[in-house]
This record gives structure tokens, sequence and C-alpha cells, in this order.
């Protein structure tokens, strides 16, 4: 009888159980779906009372999910990066390394627009989170690798050629034209061509 009765209870149980940990998952996709909407329309530092209005949870259930608000810009990081890394890492199309670099220049146009509100918004706060500084850094290493992997050892060897290029192709370089200088797609990807072809003209030949 005793383990009829603990049987039934395990059964009763169980569907409690699952139900909670689904509302739980549920909510958890709430808030960063939140945080992701919040930040991809503008508001690049949403406080965490916004982030539970748009979610439509309550406060508290936000720091149930995330212990801090830096936890949740690391998830909201993660979604991005899973979109964008695969496009990202794609190998360039060139028969010479000129030629690649043009097209992972017109690849990041695309990348960096797409993730330019979430980037914005992981800048501001990188100055006061050890996490978010160390993803920067990430990045930019992540950057720098996938330009200086398709250099000549004779190209590599110039030491501030091989910086400059890496300004020209970072992220920084897009956002000033895009969103400080207010330039179009076209037009700012037209400047980034061509301060890549000047650079390169430049460097020693291969």
């Amino acid at each position: 009888m005793t383990n009829v009765s603990h049987k039934m209870t395990a059964r009763s149980e169980t569907p409690l159980t699952d139900g909670r940990r689904e509302r739980s998952r549920s909510s958890r996709s709430k808030i960063v779906a939140a945080m992701l909407d919040l930040v991809g329309k503008g508001d690049v530092a949403p406080s965490a009372a916004r982030v539970a209005e748009v979610a439509g949870v309550g406060l508290r259930s936000v720091f149930r999910h995330f212990d801090d608000m830096d936890e949740l810009y690391r998830e909201m990081g993660e979604v991005i990066e899973a979109q964008v890394m695969p496009f990202i890492l794609e190998p360039p199309t060139g028969a010479t390394w000129k030629e690649k670099l043009f097209d992972i220049a017109d690849r990041r146009a695309m990348v960096f627009e797409t993730i330019m509100p979430y980037r914005i918004s992981g800048n501001l706060k990188r100055f006061q989170s050890p996490y978010l500084m160390q993803d920067y850094r990430r990045m930019l290493r992540l950057e720098s690798d996938t330009i200086e992997a398709h250099l000549p050892a004779v190209v590599k060897a110039d030491v501030a050629g091989t910086h400059g290029l890496n300004v020209i192709l970072g992220f920084q370089t897009w956002r000033l034209l895009r969103h400080d200088q207010v330039l179009t797609f076209e037009d700012a990807k037209a400047v980034v061509r061509r301060l890549l072809g000047d650079a390169m003209a430049c460097m020693p030949v291969a």
C-alpha cells in the first residue's frame, strides 16, 4: 500500500513540476526576447523594470532568472553571436588576399549593420562589467585573427599597416560612419572599400 501511495504521489507531482519548469523557461525566453526587442529598437541601455514591462513579467521575475543585468547582457550577446557567427567564419571568396579582404569588408558591413544596436549597447556597459569587457576584447581578437589569416607573411610583417587594416574593417569605423556621420549603408560601405583599397595599395607587394 505504501509503495502504491508513493507511486501515485510521484505521478501527481510530475505534471506540476514539468508545468513549473515550462513556465520558468517561458518567462526566461520572454525576458531575453524583450531585451533583444528594446535594444534592437534603439533603447541601448534598458532598465530591468522596462525589460520586465515589455516581457509582461514582474520585476522579481527578471532577477529570479538572471542574477543581474550583466547576465542578461551575456545571454543577449550569445543569441546575437549565434545568428551571425556562421556568416563571419565562412571563408572569404577571392583569388588574391586583396580580393578576400574586400569580401570580408562587404560581409562585415552586413554583419555590423545587423548587430550595431546590440554592439553599441554592450560597449556602453563594458566599462562597468568585467565580463562585457572580456567579451569585447575577444571579439576584437576574432576580427583581427580573421583578417590576418589571409595576409601573406610579407604583408603581415608590416605591423603598422596590419593595425590599420584592423581599424578600417573594425566595428568602430562602421559605427562612426553609420551612427555618427549618418551615412547611408551604401555610402558607408563605399568609404570602407575606398579606405581599404588605399591602405592595401601602400602595403608591401606579396
